[in-house]
């Protein structure tokens, strides 16, 4: 999956993670500690059933504080690396059936991204400031097997419902988002019908999410890591069959609708839909390998929830000014779209921005979320336990171990935007890497502060602080929306999904220095100078390491792609050449925390 939002924040929920070494079926977690319904003979200890006694979850709780960075991190990166190679092939599929730019493109794109939209909006927002600290309590409660049956269940059901209210809102919902008066009726009524073949996934991401964090909750990311590639191997099979049946995009894509079939419009929004039901159904699997027996239970009474009522109010209000400035990005890049469209040119709109976001979002997923993913309960537990200190060490690591290969992504993105483009999306012909790359490069501006502001937004979470979340959401919204808006009275329509990367870079900034200041209060520190060395000399090694892979594409004459096997050997030549420049000056400046991080795949690698 792609991510949709505007603005720096992990809340969807297909930013997996991956910890068993073993099995991520397994009755082990991660941190060695097993699960067991309470009540089960297996569990070996002293829980009753559910029905009354005691139940208990403290052992559960102590492998969460338990779980290594290290070990969790590195597993779920594997993990997430299969499920990330495999999603692109799936992007360059869909790709090739409607292309990066064009009205079927765009269409497709606003519709296949509501489902995002609409989960983070009215769904993700409670359950990530809820359902975590909640697991946690109710693993250590007296009831626990009580209170998470009570809580899958009527999160479940609400899912549901909601999802069945979207359905039928379809067609004011894509209103919303192409309020634009470049979008025709029949361009509209296309995105619409995408919408109701789409909208359906916000139950399975829900799902997906739910089911995810109870494993996380025990400290097991393998099956929330691996799940993913279930999506893909569904999407391989339905966009092959799509390009066997009806053939790949032009190079400008698909605008004139004439050419655009409903069985077309099934077999592509039919194929998403079912991916992410696939996806989330890995995960029930998951669950009852692991001896979790799930029991439909309703009631709301001593599961905890008045609590975080206040922290749940925040929260939406946070995630509806987020999807605020979402849907005026879109409306923004849906005009830049259909701009091009009149003049006979391939102006980057919604469709092509999503592939932007796809490649910038592969190095934070694939090393940056596994770490946040492991320490993220680890950290919750902590502060729940009032081990402030512990907490501010956990911070400490996490924005350290993150800041090396975030400042590294960064040099990497924008050095081989173009020639990492042509490697990754290899039906793209110029026009259509000529539309992506520029916008990778301006999104990659805020890369470095991508991953520290996500770890330091789920603490805010861990502590229960909606209303911080709120005030700097707000701060955040509006930077980015007066800066696109701006953009769009000065710059060309060619230029604005460019300048909409930039606005992304811009929020994420500034949402990272107003939470890490709100968040020092609260840690009484948070190991600063340690942090900012670590990132100075980062950046140092980063600027070798570009000027090099810089030097390697001119001599490559990379940046002006001929074919797909070219833009691969540059990108492989020069990745290989910045990856060595970098570690040999990260040796030079003495960081530890690269040494840190190697480590436990270098063990690996010797078993």
């Amino acid at each position: 999956m792609t991510s949709t939002s505007a603005f720096p924040d992990d809340s969807r929920p297909d930013l997996p993670g991956e910890g068993d070494a073993t099995d991520p079926g397994s009755p082990t977690g991660a941190a060695g500690a097993s699960w067991h319904p309470v009540g089960d003979p297996a569990a070996g200890n002293a829980g009753q059933d559910d029905d009354g006694g005691d139940d208990n979850g403290s052992d559960d709780a102590g492998a969460v504080r338990r779980t290594s960075l290290g070990r969790g991190s590195v597993v779920m990166t594997l993990g997430t690396v299969a499920s990330r190679a495999s999603g692109l092939i799936r992007a360059m599929l869909l790709v090739a059936c409607v292309g990066a730019v064009g009205t079927v493109a765009d269409a497709f794109d606003i519709a296949n991204k509501l489902p995002n939209m609409l989960f983070a909006l009215i769904s993700a927002g409670v359950l990530q400031a809820v359902l975590i600290p909640q697991i946690l309590r109710a693993m250590n409660a007296h009831n626990a097997r009580e209170r998470l049956d009570k809580l899958l269940s009527i999160s479940g059901l609400g899912l549901l419902l909601l999802t069945a209210v979207l359905v039928v809102a379809a067609p004011l919902i894509v209103w919303l988002s192409t309020l634009s008066g470049a979008w025709t009726t029949d361009e509209r009524h296309l995105a619409v019908v995408f919408a109701y073949w789409c909208i359906p996934q916000v139950f399975f991401y829900g799902l997906y999410m739910l089911l995810g964090q109870v494993l996380n909750a025990q400290g097991k990311f393998g099956a929330y890591g691996v799940a993913p590639v279930a999506n893909n191997v569904v999407s391989l099979l339905g966009f092959g069959a799509f390009l066997l049946v009806w053939g790949s995009a032009p190079d400008r894509g698909i605008s004139d609708l004439s050419q655009w079939s409903s069985a077309q419009t099934a077999v592509l929004a039919g194929t998403a839909t079912l991916g992410i039901a696939a996806q989330a159904l890995v995960l029930v699997v998951a669950l009852r390998r692991s001896g979790f027996r799930w029991r439909f239970r309703l009631g709301l009474r001593g599961i905890g929830l008045r609590a975080a009522g206040s922290v749940v109010g925040w929260t939406i209000g946070a995630v509806a000014l987020e999807q605020v400035g979402v849907l005026f990005l879109t409306n923004v890049l849906g005009a830049a779209g259909r701009a091009g469209t009149s003049l006979d040119e391939a102006f980057a709109g919604n469709a092509a921005y999503t592939n932007a976001m796809t490649i910038y979002l592969l190095p934070h997923s694939l090393v940056v979320v596994s770490i946040v993913t492991v320490l993220f309960p680890r950290m919750t537990a902590a502060v729940q336990a009032g081990d402030i200190p512990g907490v501010r060490r956990d911070m400490s690591l996490g924005m350290r171990s993150a800041g090396v290969f975030s400042v590294f992504s960064t040099a990497v993105l924008v050095v081989l935007a173009v020639p990492l483009t042509g490697a990754l999306l290899p039906s793209l012909g110029p026009d259509g890497i000529a539309a992506v790359a520029p916008i990778i490069q301006a999104m990659s501006i805020g890369i470095i502060a991508l991953g520290a502001t996500v770890l330091v937004r789920r603490m805010y979470f861990a502590f229960e602080d909606g209303r911080s979340i709120f005030g700097i959401q707000v701060i955040a919204t509006v930077s980015m929306v007066v800066v696109l808006w701006g953009a769009t009275r000065l710059l060309p329509p060619q230029w604005w999904a460019v300048a909409a990367g930039g606005a992304y870079a811009l929020s994420t900034w500034i949402s990272l220095l107003l939470r890490v200041r709100g968040m020092r209060r609260k840690l009484q520190g948070m190991d600063g100078r340690r942090v900012l060395q670590l990132y100075v000399r980062a950046l140092v090694g980063a600027l070798i390491a570009a000027l090099l892979g810089w030097l390697t594409v001119r001599l490559l004459d990379g940046y002006d792609v001929s074919s797909w096997g070219h833009s691969v050997l540059v990108t492989a030549v020069a990745g290989i050449v910045m990856v060595v420049g970098y570690v040999l000056a990260l040796k030079v400046l003495h960081v530890r925390e690269l040494d840190d991080a190697l480590a436990p795949v270098l063990r690996r690698l010797k078993r």
